[in-house]
This record gives structure tokens, C-alpha cells and sequence, in this order.
């Protein structure tokens, strides 16, 4: 059997590797147009800031020591022109020598991820102006700081590159902007979780622009000119292109093959193409979403890999399926940690799936054992079947630990609830007795159980402008006094029990504390004496960072908020 695989990296050279220790005697060729097979994807933009300091310490396998451990024939700087379905071969450009030729195949995988997407751009003399996909493009980034000592640097997109190359440039000294087109940074997240990632990137000194499109780079007068969309242009020595990426598939669509959504491969789930012998795997895919169940992508190192190795055993007669997946990430930025598996809210709601969420604020561990910190959860699940849909963490300390634990949650099928009863390990320096997801968990179990009721960030307005309702703050008169949201009531939770004389028994009430544990205790005083309580999901430390968070965007969007800035 002779197989033919387009790209290497993650879906290609897993692949290469599955095949080989399935079958010894298949003949295995990788095209790869890059000068590299297999390297570390997701580090190259530490390597810009230095932090990996060591090039070769991104090339995870050479194409000699690819073969003298797979034998597979790795031929880098091949560039595959055209796929010939009807003769089963490929058409290659040996592109350091000019010669094309054409390989036979038996099996075909197409690995060609995604490509850059790029705002219409003038060559700039200066050769400032750079994308981040491949090896070649990180030297290329690393070798214009060192040769230039740039002192400013636009980065044009707020995703996961965008942010980690923002970071390392501002690690070495550059006055860095990021331009995001939309209102947050990192959409995967919730725009209430990506608030805690504004305001880390700002207290960084970055300058972050919302809302603002690149609608083009200039070179006027010698300097290099970002415009964007109805506002006025920046100057930088250096623009970083990280506005997203799309399915790489021009091959697939000169060969006749089924695509999808933005251009994407359709593959079954043995990443079979409609096409006879023709596999597809990585960012060129269309998959399921594992929640959903509906079409999607997902540009993801994890999904590739994985994907790489289910084609490699139906190329070799294994059966194996890939049941789709869930998104599931985890991002550095600066001391921060923010993760996501599952939907978010956006995606639940364009699911049609009628939704709930706890928000709470936990401690990483311990509280008595020295440095824990406070990470902010959110849990998402169906209403009236608690299937878990997706989580959200933002903190400093543990957010992996937890993530991990609720991506297995959704993937075993656990209900919501039932991660109260998680049997988890503890150890004062690393969690608490009761940990972050089994609080999760209580509180689902409450929800279900009518033990709770909740109110949202979103409900704000309109209670402040009904009457017919109390609102009550429930921390000291000391946290009151220095930040509370204008028209509620104080009473902290210790002196609610001999005040409930203060209160209209006939209107329902509205609770708020700092984390949400007191308002949940207020809550089941008020309940346990004939009031109707609701509880504010998150506490006031998320609501004030939400709320200073927008108060900062309507300040800094001159452009309006109207989506055309």
C-alpha cells in the first residue's frame, strides 16, 4: 500500500507515525511546502519573545530523524500543486529545484490546515508586516526584532496568537496595540469572562482597541500605516497579522471535493472525503461539534492530532471514528490563565438549546494554606436534562486542573449536578475539600433541587426600574461603602435575621454578595421565612469587573459601537 500525505505538522505527521506501527510494509510519502515536517505550532510565538530560546527546540522531528525511526520518505519544501483524483496521484513542485513531477497513490491524506486571513496590504520597503503559521514565519518575526529593535508593534487580531505574540513583544520592551474587529478579545469565551482578559492585558500596558477593523497597510512617508474602519490610522514599526485563518483548501476544491462551511473539507467521521481513498484531517475540516452536533471548525492542535490518528487506522483497515469535538483550550496570558471546553452561551442560544449557568468565584486552594487565588468559573447546562454544555475559567492558579476535570465531565456524559459527587484529590496546597467543580456542582444540585433561584447580570436592568422588587447587598457596610451598584439595600448577611422587619414580605428579593456564598445564605434565611430570594450569579467582584469593563469600551470607542469602527 503507498500512501500520499499533503502536510505535516500535527494531522500529517501523526498520521505518518499511526500508519507506519500499523502496517511495516506501506510505502509513506509527506509533501510539505514548508522547510519543516513536524514542530511545536502552538510555541512559536515564545520563541519571538525568547522565552523558548532555542530554535531547534520547535522541530519535534526532522525529516532524517523521521525516517530513521518511521521510514517514512518526509520531503520538505515540496509543494502539491494539484490532486488528479481520476489517476489517483498528486502533481508536486520540487520548489528549491523548479522540477515537477507526478506521485502515484493508493491512499491520499490531506492535511493542509489554515491559511492566514489577510486585509487587503501594500508591500511595505521595510518587510514589517508579518503573518504567524509557520517555522520560517517565526524567524523571520525573531530576526526583524534583533536586526531593527522596533519600539512599537500593531498586532491586528485578539485570538490565541494575536494575544500570545502581543505578550512576548511587550516582554521585550515594544509599545504593542492590538486591534480586535469585535467587542472582545478570545470569542470562544463569553464576552462576561473575556472582561477579566481585557483588564489583565490593559494593567500590562497594552493598548487595546475594540471594536476597530484593519481595513488596510500602507507605507506613507516612510513610516508603516494601519488604517482601520472609520477611525484614524496607527503608526508602528512592526504590524503582526493575526486576524484569523480559514480552511486551506484549494486543492481539495480544484479536485472536485465536497466542502463546507468557509471552503472546509466534508469528511465522514472516518475522515473519509466522498471521494474514494481520499482522508482529510486538521483546520481544512468541516467536524461535529460534540455538544451540538452540529457542523463546525475547529482550528486546534489537540482535534488535528487526533484526527491524524483515525484516518491513519482506516487507512489500514482499523475501524475508528472520531465522535467530534469540543474546543476544549487553555491560554497564557501574562500571569493570567483563561481556558474553555463545551459551548459558550452565543453557541448555545444559535443551537436552540435552552440553557442555564452558575457563576462563582473560588479559591485554587485552600484558603488557609498561603498562596491561593480567586478564579472565576462558569458552568453551562440544559435546563431540565442538566447535561453539561461547557465551562469557562479565568484565574492564575489551577484553571488547567479544573478545565481538564469538566472537558471529561462532558465527554463521560456526567450531568451537571453530578459533579458534586466527583471524587477529587485534595491536599491543602493544591485544592480545598469541597473543589471549585464540586462547588459547581452544589449549586446545580440546589438549582434542580429549588433549593435556589438565581438572577443574572443581564436581569440589572430592568429590576432597577421595577418597583415591585427589593434589592438587597449583603456584605459589610465597609465592602458597601466601597463600591455597590446604586439603588439596593444594605444589610449584610449577619444582621439579616433581626432586620427582616426592613423588608416588604410581598415583593421578591434581589441578592447580592461579593463571591455569591453570603447572598446564597441570605437567600436561604430570606426563603426560610416566607420571602421569595433570588441569588446573583457571580457576586459583586464579577459584576464590577463586567461593568468596568464596558465602562472602558464606551470610553475608548470613538468609532461608536456599532460594529463598523
Amino acid at each position: 500500500m503507498k500512501v500520499v500525505i499533503i502536510g505535516g505538522v500535527a494531522g500529517g505527521a501523526t498520521a505518518a507515525a499511526r500508519i507506519r506501527r500499523l502496517d511495516e510494509k506501506a510505502e509513506i510519502i509527506v509533501f510539505e511546502k514548508s522547510g519543516y515536517i513536524s514542530y511545536a505550532n502552538c510555541g512559536l510565538p515564545y520563541y519571538i519573545g525568547g522565552v523558548i530560546e532555542d530554535k531547534g527546540d520547535l522541530t519535534l522531528q526532522t525529516p532524517q530523524s523521521f525516517y530513521s525511526r518511521f521510514r517514512v520518505d518526509m520531503r520538505v519544501k515540496h509543494e502539491v500543486i494539484s490532486i488528479n483524483p481520476d489517476r489517483k496521484s498528486v502533481t508536486v513542485k520540487d520548489l528549491e529545484s523548479g522540477v515537477t513531477f507526478e506521485e502515484t497513490y493508493d491512499k491520499l491524506l490531506i492535511s493542509t490546515g489554515a491559511k492566514p486571513v489577510q486585509p487587503p496590504s501594500e508591500k511595505t520597503a521595510k518587510g514589517n508586516v508579518f503573518t504567524l503559521r509557520t517555522v520560517e514565519d517565526t524567524l523571520a518575526i525573531r530576526q526583524y526584532v534583533e536586526e531593527n529593535k522596533p519600539k512599537s508593534a500593531v498586532v491586528a487580531g485578539g485570538g490565541f496568537i494575536g494575544i500570545e505574540v502581543a505578550e512576548n513583544l511587550k516582554e521585550l520592551g515594544l509599545d504593542v496595540t492590538i486591534v480586535q474587529g469585535g467587542l472582545q478579545l478570545l470569542t470562544p469565551l463569553d464576552y462576561d469572562m473575556a472582561s477579566f482578559i481585557h483588564a489583565e492585558v490593559r494593567r500590562q500596558g497594552i493598548n487595546l482597541l475594540l471594536n476597530r477593523r484593519v481595513e488596510g497597510i500602507e507605507e506613507v512617508d516612510g513610516n508603516t500605516t494601519v488604517k482601520l474602519k472609520g477611525c484614524n490610522s496607527l503608526t508602528a514599526d512592526m504590524v503582526i497579522l493575526a486576524i484569523g485563518v480559514s480552511p486551506d483548501t484549494r486543492l481539495a476544491k480544484e479536485a472536485g471535493l465536497k466542502l463546507g462551511i468557509k471552503g472546509s473539507i466534508v469528511v465522514n467521521e472516518k475522515m473519509e472525503t466522498p471521494v474514494p481513498d481520499i482522508y482529510a484531517v486538521g483546520d481544512a475540516v468541516q467536524i461535529k461539534n460534540f455538544v451540538t452536533g452540529n457542523d463546525g471548525l475547529i482550528s486546534l492542535a489537540g482535534p488535528a492530532n487526533k484526527q491524524g490518528r483515525v484516518a491513519a487506522d482506516n487507512i489500514c483497515g482499523k475501524e475508528s471514528e472520531y465522535s467530534g469535538g469540543q474546543s476544549s483550550f487553555i491560554i497564557k496570558i501574562f500571569g493570567l490563565t483563561a481556558a474553555s471546553t463545551g459551548i459558550n452561551q452565543n453557541m448555545a442560544k444559535q443551537a436552540g438549546i435552552d440553557y442555564d449557568k452558575v457563576i462563582l468565584s473560588p479559591m485554587s486552594h485552600a484558603g488557609y494554606y498561603p498562596g491561593g487565588k480567586t478564579m472565576t468559573m462558569k458552568v453551562l447546562f440544559e435546563k431540565g436534562t442538566y447535561r453539561l454544555l461547557g465551562a469557562q475559567i479565568v484565574g492564575y492558579v489551577g484553571v488547567d486542573k479544573r478545565i481538564d476535570v469538566l472537558a471529561t465531565a462532558i465527554r463521560a456524559g456526567v450531568k451537571a449536578y453530578e459533579l458534586a459527587e466527583l471524587d477529587l484529590a485534595y491536599a491543602p496546597p493544591y485544592s480545598s475539600a469541597k473543589d471549585p467543580v464540586n462547588m459547581a456542582g452544589f449549586m446545580i444540585e440546589n438549582i434542580k433541587d429549588g433549593i435556589v433561584k438565581q438572577w443574572y447580570i443581564e436581569d440589572e436592568e430592568r429590576l432597577l426600574n421595577d418597583n415591585n422588587v427589593i434589592l438587597l447587598d449583603t456584605r459589610t457596610v465597609k465592602e458597601f461603602a466601597r463600591g455597590h451598584i446604586e439603588g439596593f439595600k444594605n444589610i449584610p448577611v449577619d444582621e439579616l435575621r433581626e432586620r427582616l422587619h426592613e423588608l416588604d414580605k410581598s415583593k421578591p428579593v434581589y441578592v447580592i454578595c461579593q463571591s455569591g456564598l453570603r447572598s446564597y445564605i441570605a437567600s436561604r434565611i430570606l426563603e426560610g421565612n416566607g420571602f421569595e430570594a433570588y441569588n446573583f450569579a457571580g457576586g459583586y467582584r464579577y459584576y464590577e469587573a463586567v461593568k468596568k469593563d464596558k465602562a472602558l469600551i464606551e470610553k475608548t470607542l470613538p468609532c461608536g459601537m456599532d460594529g463598523q469602527g
